[in-house]
């Protein structure tokens, strides 16, 4: 048999040998974890690293984002304060054109950077997205038939008139709190749009007041007119990143407000809106 103390002694090796092995398996943990801290890159550190930031817009939308008419390129209001973020950023923007629900989808799946698209900052998309301070103040308004005004005196005559829009936008949802029948288009021009109301093929469009002004002044051979009593909805519309790339959207909101310090945004506004200043919140009464 062995003696006491001999087993006191192989006692206290085995114990002094599993306390190093767990300092080593410790060591090595804090090791891997260090490790891979060190290869996880931030949203603005990877866009750094590539030297290019992707945004998706729609390329249709006037005058948000469209094409020059007789060229290719891409201008319009929420484009030119993208390409000057950029510009101020030091980072090469690309823009990649789609309808608006690709667009949140591509930002959540990562072929995007950044959205915008005269998006509404809304209560529920700062829960599914980040968004940035606001460069647009606007309100909601409605394009009818000038000779009738579609039936409709106000937003609680919706029941049953056809509201065309795309299906995931603020103002298709309220169309449909009020009972209009869904009429959905997949990322086509203004003029279809307000040709279809025109023509009694659709009744209404709910949109943002500057977009439908600018659109009805582009077009004023159709049977189209903004309604005279309906306005609603006051909103802000700023970019949109994936949830939580905060350090990304710090960039951008301290490019921002340097933008709107300086006074490029105001002058972007009044280029792309025949003088009107959105970047300036207006003190009306709504709906």
């Amino acid at each position: 048999m062995l003696k006491k103390s001999k087993i006191n002694i192989i006692l206290i090796g085995l114990l002094l040998l599993s306390i190093a092995l767990l300092g080593g398996c410790g060591a090595k943990n804090e090791e891997n974890s260090i490790g891979n801290g060190k290869q996880k890159k931030t949203a603005w550190e990877k866009i750094e690293e590539k030297g290019e930031i992707i945004a998706g817009t729609s390329g249709t939308l006037f005058p948000t984002s469209y094409h020059e008419s007789g060229t290719d390129e891409l201008t319009g209001y929420d484009v030119e304060i993208l390409k000057e973020v950029a510009d101020r950023l030091n980072i090469k923007i690309t823009f990649l054109e789609m309808g608006i629900d690709g667009m949140l989808t591509s930002l959540n799946s990562g072929k995007v950077d950044v959205v915008a698209n005269d998006i509404s900052i809304t209560n529920e998309r700062k829960e599914k997205f980040s968004l940035s301070e606001p460069y647009k103040y606007s309100f909601g308004s409605a394009v009818v038939r000038k000779d009738d005004l579609s039936g409709i005196k106000s937003l609680k005559d919706l029941k049953g008139k056809k509201a065309a829009g795309e299906s995931t936008t603020i103002y298709m949802q309220i169309a449909r709190d009020y009972g209009a029948k869904e009429v959905t288009y997949d990322n086509v021009t203004n003029e279809q749009y307000l040709s279809d109301v025109s023509i009694g093929r659709t009744d209404i469009i709910l949109n943002d007041y500057y977009l439908q002004t600018l659109a009805l002044t582009a077009f004023p051979e159709l049977n189209i007119t903004i309604h005279p009593d309906i306005r609603y909805r006051p909103s802000e519309q700023g970019i949109v990143v994936k949830k939580d790339n905060n350090d990304l959207l710090e960039k951008i909101n301290e490019t921002l407000k340097g933008m709107h310090e300086d006074g490029t945004i105001t002058a972007l506004s009044k280029n792309f809106y025949a003088g009107a200043d959105v970047s300036v919140k207006q003190d009306l009464d709504f709906e």
